[in-house]
């Protein structure tokens, strides 16, 4: 591991607190010392206060900050004096010393302390680094781990037994620490848990943290335990979605919520998930509490999807707590799912918890394997991770969590998304927490939204290929479809009937209804088997219950959608899949009203454009993201007993009523 400091860099940092920053985020830049928020950094600083006295202040990272992104305000100031005096205390639970911290934080918007403010500052060193590196973590997870740190460090660091995060590790390192430092001594090691390093500049301290580490690799490397082989590259094996679908089904259930479910068959994965003793080593716990995942090992059961469901809920009934308590409090599902055709599943209530959950899985499995390498993997017992698991303060945060989005752990799926309706629907979707797949011609939908909970598939939806490609990817990045919105359509310029090509004619059809059929005959198997049960929104057109002259393909073919949505309705009630439909009409921010089309129909009718947009019952202008929203809701608990209705958002036409 190479130092990143560069002291061009550090120089447009100011201050004590600017170098705190600078060097904090240099430890953030590397997944191998600290990963999604992990870690720890501090720096202790006299001020003066606004009565002119000083005082002296221990910046702490902030619960809820990132150290690779963190800024100043990320840093908690609390006063060092207090902390120390706490430190003395006898006991103190865990609930009392967050309010200690809370309370005598010098700033009332900082936010709140790390549960280990106290024993960054308790350590006599003005900067202090705290991280999980992998290298460590894997030295110390093994049966004689504390002898193998003593060989790597002699008397550079001193070594603490695992204890929870919080006072009682506070505590014990301060009666340990004075009297097992010496003069030599540059870090500390806490066994299954991480290492410190400390010095009086920001630079001193990093730079002992990435030379710490560095022998550790050093030491791995040399006992040929550290470069991992490549993975031989492993054809991902052909799973059918539902059976993904299925799976993702039955971890709901057991998490007693939707969850986005995403399989990674990467060849590091597949290889790991096929290993003869997988069963054994990923059951041994987290590479570090702080990474507390649970974990299944689950073998596919086969391509009989019913089948399948009722296997997974029995397997996952089997590992259910069977305290009340802790069911109460804790969903008992996996957030990690090794199958040997799937290869890594990782489970979350949003993409981004699934994407966190992947990222630190993929560094537990580096772990396993180094110290597999080295003698054995051992993690903590059972009842440590229980008590983290169960922690006081982490029951506090999930009690915390507040009322999640309306669609979190759902997945929908837009046709047309790349621009008007199918665009305003992405984001209305998304808005309300549903992970969302995006379906267009336009290749521009892949870039419609950089974020994890989007995946736009450039995909001709007459291609039946294309569609089901489609769906296999939407399931693999999600687990499944909940929601889908049939928007993609075209509307051909005006010709009379007499003057209508059949070429065109079919080419309408095969857009407007044919694709549909396809799109839904995909769809069904995986709404099915929604969590919440599935929901579909066919996006019509007011052209159905009031034709114009001009349209007679689009017509028709909006007609024959409608009816095809009709019969959907009568026969998937019974799975409890919802179809209705939307009809909009006159939506003119979308790509087929170009200014210069406004302009020539409103003066067509002898209007303005702003009178001819509003020439309905209402005098309102409909927008794209007034579909989206009625759409939207169709989806929500409002609908979730009505099937097989036609609601017009059109301001109200005269035809139409």
């Amino acid at each position: 591991m190479k130092s990143l400091w560069n002291d061009q860099e550090a120089a447009g940092f100011s201050g004590e607190l600017g170098l705190r920053v600078y060097s904090s985020r240099l430890l953030g830049r590397e997944p191998a010392l600290v990963l999604h928020g992990g870690g720890n950094t501090s720096v202790k600083i006299t001020e003066t206060d606004l009565l002119g006295e000083e005082e002296r202040i221990l910046y702490v990272k902030g619960s809820g900050w990132d150290l690779e992104s963190i800024d100043e305000p990320g840093f908690a100031p609390v006063r060092l004096d207090h902390l120390i005096a706490l430190s003395r205390l006898p006991l103190l639970s865990d609930s009392e010393m967050v309010n200690e911290l809370k309370t005598h934080t010098k700033r009332a918007s900082a936010p709140t302390p790390s549960v280990e403010a106290i024993l960054h500052a308790i350590l006599p060193y003005r900067y202090v680094d705290h991280t999980h590196a992998d290298a460590v973590v894997t030295i110390t997870n093994t049966d004689d781990g504390a002898e193998r740190v003593r060989e790597v460090y002699g008397e550079r660091v001193v070594i603490i037994p695992y204890v929870m995060p919080g006072f009682d590790l506070a505590r014990l390192c301060a009666e340990r620490f004075p009297a097992e430092s010496g003069p030599h001594t540059e870090g500390m090691v806490l066994m299954n848990h991480g290492i410190f390093s400390f010095g009086e500049s920001a630079r001193e301290s990093y730079e002992r943290m990435i030379e710490l580490v560095s022998r550790a690799e050093a030491y791995l490397e040399r006992k040929r335990a550290w470069s991992l082989p490549a993975a031989e590259p492993v054809p991902a094996p052909d799973v059918a979605p539902e059976a993904i679908a299925a799976l993702r089904r039955a971890v709901s259930e057991a998490a007693g919520a939707p969850m986005i479910l995403h399989c990674a068959p990467e060849p590091e994965f597949l290889a790991f998930a096929q290993r003869a003793d997988v069963a054994q080593i990923s059951q041994r716990g987290p590479a570090t509490p702080d990474h507390v995942i649970r974990t299944k090992r689950v073998p596919m059961l086969g391509r009989d999807v019913d089948a399948y469901v009722r296997d997974y809920r029995a397997y996952f009934r089997l590992h259910e707590p069977r305290s009340r308590a802790r069911k109460t409090m804790l969903d008992p599902a996996p957030r990690v799912v090794l199958d040997p055709e799937l290869g890594l599943c990782t489970v979350g209530r949003s993409p981004r918890e699934a994407a966190i959950v992947q990222d630190i899985y993929r560094h537990t499995i580096g772990v396993i394997l180094r110290a597999e390498a080295l003698g054995g993997f051992r993690a903590l017992p059972a009842q440590e991770i229980f008590e983290v698991e169960y922690w006081e303060l982490e029951q506090a945060k999930l009690r915390r969590g507040g009322t999640p989005p309306a669609f979190a752990g759902e997945v929908a799926l837009v046709t047309g998304a790349a621009s008007g309706i199918g665009r305003a629907c992405v984001e209305s979707f998304r808005a309300r927490g549903a992970a969302v797949v995006g379906l267009d011609l336009d290749p521009r939908v892949e870039a419609l939204h950089p974020a994890p909970g989007y995946v736009g598939i450039p995909c001709d939806v007459t291609d039946p290929e294309r569609v089901a490609a489609a769906f296999a990817r939407a399931v693999r990045e999600f687990g499944g479809v909940d929601l889908l919105v049939l928007n993609a359509g075209v509307f051909p310029a005006s010709r009379s009937i007499a003057e209508l090509p059949l070429e065109e004619w079919r080419r309408v059809m095969a857009v407007n209804l044919d694709a549909n059929l396809e799109i839904l005959r995909r769809a069904w198997p995986l709404l099915r088997l929604a969590p919440r049960r599935g929901r579909v929104v066919v996006v019509g057109s007011k052209n159905v219950p009031a034709p114009g002259p001009g349209a007679a393909a689009y017509s028709a073919s909006k007609a024959a959608l409608n009816q095809l949505a009709r019969v959907a309705a009568l026969e998937w009630g019974g799975d409890g899949i919802t179809v209705n439909v939307v009809h909009p009409n006159a939506v003119f921010d979308t790509g087929i009203w170009t200014p210069e089309v406004l302009a020539s129909r409103a003066a067509h009718y002898g209007l303005s454009v702003e009178e001819y947009k509003r020439r309905n019952v209402l005098g309102v202008e409909v927008t794209s993201r007034d579909v989206a929203e009625l759409a939207a809701e169709m989806c929500g608990p409002v609908f979730a007993k009505t099937t097989g209705a036609q609601i017009p958002v059109d301001g109200g036409n005269e035809r139409v009523i």
